[in-house]
């Protein structure tokens, strides 16, 4: 690894776990471009079902299909020699090809590079999961970071923005920068990256240093959707209750699907 050490990186104990406090959150000045705010459309293709498990052909198809004018469009927000990285993401029906093809698609439309370096090192899963089933489950990142390099993150879809905040957070320790954020699907009920002050001082003041004892990411480092979801709870007892109940119904969700996820 390239700058810091790997022993480095912040880590918070949560029961006999270390969980990676995510502590580096999206700067007010890093853009999210998408495309669409529901995935119907992406859903409706004929490419959809094999791109989602793994065909890097249908992947390619149903990008080309649905994304590439578009992405042409765009070619005024980004400057060329960027770093366009995806989060590998291992869902219940195979290995998502979308990200990655999207992300090298992207490399050739706005003439950079794609990122095969960083990869997700654990299974999420987050794929029908609700808001605090992506809470508890949270991707973590390995590989090498070039220092100094700006970064454009990439994925399908995004709803609470949890995966590619940790790919973010990672990015930054290691001393990349994230210039941009692009999604083909962004279904958040907050279109927006960075979350509203008045949402973070809330869980500050309402959760105190709990909040990072329960979930390892700091109130500033959340996405504006993970904010105005989790000021809507009262105590940090009702966040643990909610979190505890999350698991459980994570651990069914995967056993009804013969997956047994090992934490």
């Amino acid at each position: 690894m390239t700058g810091k050490d790997w022993g480095q990186i912040p880590i918070v104990l949560n029961g006999n776990y270390k969980i990676v406090i995510r502590s580096k959150g999206f700067s007010p000045e890093v853009s999210l471009t998408y495309l669409f705010t529901q995935d119907a459309e992406l859903k409706a293709h004929s490419a959809y079902k094999l791109a989602k498990a793994g065909d890097r052909d249908a992947a390619l198809e149903l990008v080309i299909d649905t994304a590439v004018a578009w992405l042409y469009d765009q070619r005024e927000r980004f400057a060329s020699g960027l770093l366009f990285v995806a989060p590998h993401a291992q869902e219940a029906t195979g290995d998502n090809a979308i990200p990655q093809t999207l992300a090298s698609v992207c490399a050739a439309v706005y003439k950079g590079s794609a990122d095969t370096e960083i990869v997700q090192s654990d299974r999420v899963y987050h794929t029908g999961a609700d808001p605090m089933e992506r809470m508890a489950a949270r991707a973590q990142f390995v590989g090498r970071v070039v220092p100094g390099a700006q970064y454009v993150l990439v994925d399908d879809v995004t709803s609470l923005g949890g995966t590619l905040a940790e790919l973010s957070n990672y990015i930054q320790f290691y001393g990349g920068s994230v210039k941009g954020v692009v999604v083909l699907v962004n279904a958040g009920r907050n279109p927006e990256l960075v979350p509203k002050a008045k949402f973070v001082q809330l869980i500050k003041e309402r959760f105190d240093d709990e909040f990072i004892e329960v979930f390892g990411i700091e109130p500033g480092a959340l996405t504006a959707n993970e904010a105005q979801y989790l000021a809507g709870f009262r105590s940090v007892d009702a966040i643990r209750n909610r979190l505890v109940a999350a698991e459980q119904e994570i651990d069914r969700r995967l056993r009804s699907k013969g997956i047994t996820r090992t934490p």
